[in-house]
């Protein structure tokens, strides 16, 4: 069987201590704000291009673009994560795999207001590290890992 991987970026948004999080209706899983990455645009514009559309907030990432530079190279806002993760598997083996460059980002309020066509802002809820816990039989190990991480990555102020 053979696999197909898309690249996809992902934004946990860190507010007061939460991150938000939706139950994804597709994957019937909950998740923060990501997507695929378009043919015409970097990972890290994608994290911030989907954050917009799917809970309205502009967010700030923390993400170091230290490294080199020269006419014809330049670094990119490191993702602090980066996953391969199984969608489709069979007992054939996995069909489809997305490749999420996973990126923290801040913002200064919850005013969830996604764009037309993308689900209610009702069905998202910004959850706390002792929620992420108590919640974690319905939340992916990595989901609760991965959001514990960037709460304490936004409130420490690391990138």
């Amino acid at each position: 069987m053979e696999t197909t991987r898309h690249f996809v970026a992902t934004v946990y948004v860190v507010n007061d201590g939460a991150t938000a999080l939706h139950e994804h209706d597709k994957l019937d899983m909950w998740l923060p704000p990501g997507g695929h990455v378009d043919r015409d645009e970097l990972p890290h514009e994608a994290a911030l291009r989907e954050a917009r559309e799917e809970i309205g907030l502009d967010v700030s990432l923390l993400a170091d673009a230290d490294g080199p530079e020269s006419e014809t190279a330049r670094s990119l806002p490191q993702p602090q994560q980066f996953l391969l993760e199984d969608i489709n598997v069979t007992p054939e083996g996995v069909g489809h795999q997305h490749v999420d460059f996973v990126y923290y980002g801040e913002v200064d309020h919850r005013d969830v207001t996604p764009a037309k066509g993308e689900q209610d802002a009702a069905d998202w809820e910004w959850f706390e590290p002792a929620d992420l816990r108590a919640r974690a039989d319905e939340l992916a190990d990595d989901v609760v890992e991965v959001g514990i991480d960037a709460i304490e990555a936004v409130e420490d102020g690391r990138s």
